[in-house]
């Protein structure tokens, strides 16, 4: 199946420093788990508008025995569950639990999740798809499958921007809510 005939409105989130806060210790537990202001109402937009939602997410927190898959779960509903109410939805959430010489194909910047992405679509690439992210692993694991690559100043944002390491067509916004507002003007 290609793209032409199975076109998506597709975003894919990165998880902390995006949709909620970002720190440098993990977020380990649902009380540290806390939405940027603005997010959940970017998703919900964005999930109004038509767009599908994804989120991929490195969570390296499992691997360094950190927190829990029942931790991670019950943050990520929460994660939904502020979607929901806020009238949006998050079509699935993917995450890497490997750690950084895990040798897997999933962690970012490695595409494995947005792979994933593809064929749960039933797409061979992500063209026309946008990949909003705090970091250039982000960055790169969409834009290895053709998503365009947005970097919010959020998070980790503004090393990123002080590192300059991001594909040459990065678009930068504030925050999630920017770019929403940008895409659907």
């Amino acid at each position: 199946m290609t793209n032409q005939n199975k076109q998506h409105k597709l975003i894919i989130l990165d998880r902390d420093g995006v949709i909620n806060y970002d720190s440098d210790e993990y977020v380990k537990s649902i009380s540290e788990w806390m939405p940027l202001p603005k997010s959940i109402e970017a998703i919900a937009k964005l999930s109004k508008a038509g767009y599908t939602i994804f989120v991929a997410t490195n969570q390296s927190g499992l691997a360094r025995n950190f927190f829990t898959i029942d931790t991670l779960n019950a943050m990520h509903s929460k994660m939904n569950n502020l979607v929901e109410e806020a009238g949006g939805k998050i079509e699935a959430i993917k995450y890497c639990p490997h750690g950084p010489n895990d040798n897997c194909d999933c962690r970012k910047p490695l595409p494995g999740m947005f792979e994933q992405i593809a064929e749960d679509l039933g797409i061979d690439d992500l063209k026309g798809s946008y990949t909003v992210g705090d970091s250039a692993r982000d960055l790169y694991a969409g834009y290895q499958l053709q998503s365009n690559p947005i970097l919010v100043r959020t998070g980790k944002g503004l090393r990123t921007i002080a590192k300059g390491d991001m594909p040459s067509n990065t678009v930068i916004y504030d925050d999630l809510m920017a770019f929403a507002e940008s895409l659907l003007k």
